[in-house]
Order: C-alpha cells, then structure tokens, then sequence
C-alpha cells in the first residue's frame, strides 16, 4: 500500500467512527480535521467532497458491522443454527467502529433524502437481506427448514426485529429489548422454521 492509499485509509477510518457516532450532519470540517490529524487540503486532497468521504466511510463501518455479524457462522451445523449464530453476534458483538449499527444510524439520518450515502445504506440493507435469504433458502433446499417458509420475509423479519430492538435499547438505554428480541427470535426459529425429522 502506498502512503497516500494508506492515508486515504487513515482518513476513512477516523471519519467512519465520528460520522457514526454523530452523523454526516453532525460532523464538522473541524472535528474531521482533528479525528485524522490533516488539514481540509490533506483531506480533500483524497476526496472530492464531504459526501464522497462519508460513503466510504459508511462502507468500512458496514464492513466491521459485517465481519462481527458473521462471527462463527461458517461453524454453525445447520441453517437455522447459523440465523441464531448471526442474531446472537448482533446482541453480542460489538463492530470495530464505534457508535452502533452504521446502516440503523445513516438510515435513520437520510431518509428523506436521495444522497450516495442513503444509496450506500439501501444496498447494505438489500446485502444483509439477501445474505440471511441465501442462508434461509440453502436451509430449504437441505430440509433443514420446513417448506413453505418466505424466505424474503423471514429476512425481513429478523432485520426489522433487531433494528426495532436496538433502537429501543439505545433509547432506553438497556440491553433488555435485544435479549429479548433474541429469545423471541431464536424461540420461533426453532419452533416454527426448524424442520424437525
């Protein structure tokens, strides 16, 4: 890696954990400027423009996001014990960048807008989904799930349950709503997806 891809690197880093923790918003020239230790020219020597950073640094915390969530999954025996693997990293894991779920985060804060960066967090979410519908439907064809099951829908499920989770723990500040999300979730996989033999 040269020393400017490795700055360029450095520059991403530091940005993704402050515009996680405060958002593109949030997140002043000033306050990126003293996160990666550059001046506006050796940061915008790198990036065209504050958004253009923000999508790769989005990209690399979603990137952490992921790597936590897939933890031990490739260990699991079974579909099914692979989506409780994945549930249980995202009430356990915590990513390398701090501030939470990036996609929850950057969602919640451009909504309403038609940027790269809510493009960025749509195709993460289309990626997530289709992960966990690429495990539910290897699950179906091994009859390790019972026929029938929507796989689109039981991702969808699982996603809108843990963010929906996570968004409750984070407000009141407590971790019961993720536990209980987890039990609810694996209590449901196991008693309504499971094919048992």
């Amino acid at each position: 890696m040269s020393k400017g891809e490795a700055t360029r690197q450095r520059i991403i880093e530091a940005a993704a954990g402050l515009f996680n923790q405060h958002g593109y918003e949030g997140s002043s020239l000033s306050e990126l400027m003293e996160a990666t230790g550059l001046e506006k020219g050796g940061i915008y020597r790198h990036f065209a423009s504050k958004e253009e950073l923000a999508a790769e640094a989005f990209d690399y915390a979603w990137s952490a996001a992921t790597q936590a969530r897939m933890h031990d999954l490739d260990k699991a025996e079974n579909s099914v014990d692979q989506l409780k693997q994945f549930i249980a990293n995202f009430v356990e894991r915590r990513p390398a960048v701090p501030g939470g779920c990036p996609l929850f985060n950057t969602a919640v804060e451009v909504d309403d807008s038609d940027s790269a960066l809510r493009n960025r967090a749509l195709k993460a979410l289309h990626g997530w989904r289709d992960l966990l519908q690429t495990i539910i439907e290897t699950g179906l064809r091994r009859r390790e799930i019972r026929r029938g099951t929507d796989a689109k829908g039981l991702a969808t499920l699982i996603i809108s349950s843990l963010e929906g989770a996570l968004m409750m723990s984070r407000l009141e500040r407590r971790r019961d709503p993720l536990l209980s999300i987890q039990k609810h979730l694996d209590d449901f996989l196991e008693t309504g997806v499971r094919l048992r033999r």
